[in-house]
Order: C-alpha cells, then sequence, then structure tokens
C-alpha cells in the first residue's frame, strides 16, 4: 500500500464505513445486451463468459474506501464446471430411460455429493474475489456444508417452516466461520431469538395467505359443491367466475410465500451480517429496510416483465446499490494500518490462490 493511498483512508474511528455501488444502468445495459446476443449465438457456450464480464462488472463497482473489489476468475473455469454438470444430467436422462433403477441410484448419489459441489462452489467464489490485491479463501468442510445445505432444508421442510431459523442459523454458521481474507478470520453467531423475531412475520404472511383462501372457500363452497356434482346446474358465467376466484386465490397462495420469502432474507441477512466479526473485532453490519427490500424486488421483477426484460440491467444496478448501502463494517483500530498488515499478509497466504481456484459447478 502506498504512503498515499494510506493517507487517503479515515483514522481509527467507532464509525460503520458503508459500501457503495458506482456503476449505471446504462453502462451495465451494454455489457448485459452483449452477454445475451453473445449467448443466444454460440448456443450457450458463451455464457460462461458472460457469467465473468457480469460479476467483473459488479465486483468492479462494489467499492470500499475508495476501493474496488476485483473477480479474478476465467470463462474456461465455469464453462468446464457446467459441461461436467451438463454430462451428469445427460448420463442421468440416458440412465433413468434405459436403467430406470440406475437412474434412481444416481439421484441418491447427487445428493450426497451436492455438499461437496457447494463447499467447492463456496471455496471457488471466495478464492477468485479480491479486495486490495487481497485473496478472500473458504476453508470449509465437506460435513458442515452437508448439515447446513441438506440437513437444515430438510429439518425446516419437515417442521413446516418451524425450524427454518435453525436451518438459517447453520447455513449462515458455516459460510461465516470459514470465510477468510487473507490470513485473518471472519466468524459470525447469528442468535435464534433474532432470527425468530423476522421469521415471525414472515410466517404471519404465510397465515394471512392461508386465510384469505380458507375465506374464499368457505364463502363458496356450496357452489364448489354444486359444480362437482352437476356441473351443469350452475351458469357458464358463474362457473367462469369461480375459476378465476380460484386462480387468483391460488396465485395469492404463492405470493404470500414470496413475499414472505423476502421478508425472511432481508431479515436474517440483518441478524447473520450484524454479527460477524473480522479478525475477532472489526464488527460488520447490515441494515436494510425489510419493507424497501421487498419493495424493491417486487418492482424490480414487475418492472422487468412489462418491458420484456430490457429493463433488467436496471433492476439489477438497483438492487445491488440499496444493498451495498446497507452493508458496512467498523474497524476496530487505524484504519490504514489494519489494511495495510492485512494486504502483506494476504500476498503471501493468497499467491498460491492464483492458478488453482478449481472449477466453478454453479451451486
Amino acid at each position: 500500500m502506498s504512503t498515499i493511498e494510506t493517507a487517503t483512508l479515515p483514522p481509527a474511528s467507532r464509525d460503520f464505513h458503508r459500501l457503495s455501488f458506482t456503476g449505471s444502468a446504462s453502462e451495465y445495459f451494454g455489457i448485459w445486451i452483449v452477454n445475451i446476443l453473445l449467448t443466444i449465438v454460440t448456443v450457450g457456450i458463451y455464457s460462461a463468459w458472460a457469467k465473468v464480464r457480469r460479476n467483473r462488472y459488479f465486483y468492479g463497482n462494489t467499492v470500499l474506501l475508495g476501493r474496488a473489489f476485483e473477480y479474478h476468475a476465467k470463462g474456461k473455469q465455469i464453462l468446464i464446471g457446467r459441461l461436467i454438470v451438463f454430462a451428469y444430467l445427460v448420463v442421468y436422462n440416458v440412465l433413468l430411460n434405459v436403467y430406470p433403477l440406475a437412474g434412481i441410484v444416481l439421484v441418491v448419489v447427487i445428493l450426497f455429493f451436492v455438499p461437496w459441489l457447494v463447499m467447492r462452489g463456496l471455496r471457488f467464489s471466495a478464492r477468485v474475489t479480491s479486495y486490495r490485491n487481497v485473496r478472500f479463501d473458504f476453508v470449509g468442510k465437506v460435513g458442515g456444508a452437508f448439515l447446513a445445505f441438506l440437513v437444515g432444508p430438510v429439518v425446516a421442510a419437515l417442521t413446516l417452516g418451524i425450524l427454518t431459523p435453525l436451518a438459517s442459523r447453520w447455513m449462515y454458521r458455516y459460510i461465516g466461520n470459514n470465510l477468510r481474507y487473507g490470513g485473518k478470520a471472519f466468524t459470525t453467531d447469528p442468535q435464534l431469538g433474532p432470527i425468530y423475531k423476522t421469521w415471525l412475520l414472515s410466517a404471519l404472511i404465510i397465515v394471512l395467505g392461508f386465510v384469505v383462501i380458507g375465506t374464499v372457500v368457505l364463502a363458496n363452497i356450496s357452489v364448489f359443491a354444486a359444480m362437482v356434482d352437476n356441473s351443469g346446474a350452475v351458469p357458464p358465467e358463474m362457473q367462469a367466475g369461480m375459476f378465476m376466484l380460484m386462480t387468483l386465490s391460488i396465485l395469492s397462495f404463492y405470493l404470500s410465500f414470496g413475499v414472505a420469502a423476502l421478508f425472511y432474507r432481508a431479515g436474517v441477512r440483518n441478524v447473520a451480517w450484524s454479527a460477524t466479526l473480522f479478525d475477532g473485532k472489526h464488527q460488520m453490519l447490515s441494515d436494510m429496510s425489510r419493507f424497501r427490500y421487498v419493495w424493491i424486488v417486487i418492482s424490480n421483477i414487475i418492472v422487468t416483465v412489462l418491458t420484456l426484460g430490457l429493463m433488467r440491467p436496471w433492476a439489477a444496478v438497483r438492487s445491488a446499490r440499496y444493498q451495498n448501502e446497507h452493508t458496512a463494517i467498523r474497524f476496530d483500530g487505524d484504519v490504514g494500518e489494519i489494511l495495510a498488515a492485512a494486504e502483506q499478509e494476504g500476498m503471501a497466504v493468497g499467491a498460491e490462490f492464483m492458478d488453482f481456484e478449481g472449477f466453478d459447478f454453479g451451486f
């Protein structure tokens, strides 16, 4: 780190330093449209390089203390990982048609193989990311991935979502406690109480969805019964209205799940990030408004659909800017000295990652 760079950094402070996003929708649109066209022309092959260009743009415009993050993956690494996954899918479908039992066995095998793929994917993503020329790393093991990404979702599903906060805690602990920057570790220990507080709102939204559908069904149960017993007894226009009402009820049900998931995602992110320390003393922070986040995601989807996808770059930049502006870190000590030490140590620790990141399997 040069003397000039060190001089521009803020001194020791109790203030949080926030990330920012410096990109623009018009700038990203050029990258996005070229990625789309080349992916179509190459029958999907270019999508690996498209991902690299996209990530380099978003990482390169994510700024902390005047310096941007960097993304070092190569399109070839991503393409090889996708070809491996594609080859598996081809073999699986062939076996499923020729030897159904073998196809079923292959599903079981891949389920137990998924934790390894997830672990390798997290390691790849970390090792191809750098800040101030220092690489990140991920040192998690397969056992932790099995608990966080297989056992956790199953437990959440079997308990009808009641233990979802526990599954989320397992996942964030696995990711956060195994992340490294240079030679320094991140640690995270989100507590169940705060996670359940954010989960409660999502649970109430889902219950409300059930109540709406139940009310509609009960209010029209006699008409439903008549339609089942004798559809001719119900006028065609009423039948059409009932089917439309049923369709809207089902859509409302799925919408309630989607909105609940978004509220939960924002809330649990706030809890987990704010329970994370870097090097045991530098505090992370996430303070997104759950309502604002939900509005941004839903309005992004609506605008993207109404414009047949052309506003997708605007939506992506808008989302990235909001999340960055509500992510921060507070350094305990002189920022210049802390980053200088991390950069000096990270140069040696991260050198071995330059050519051995592996492949991106898309998990």
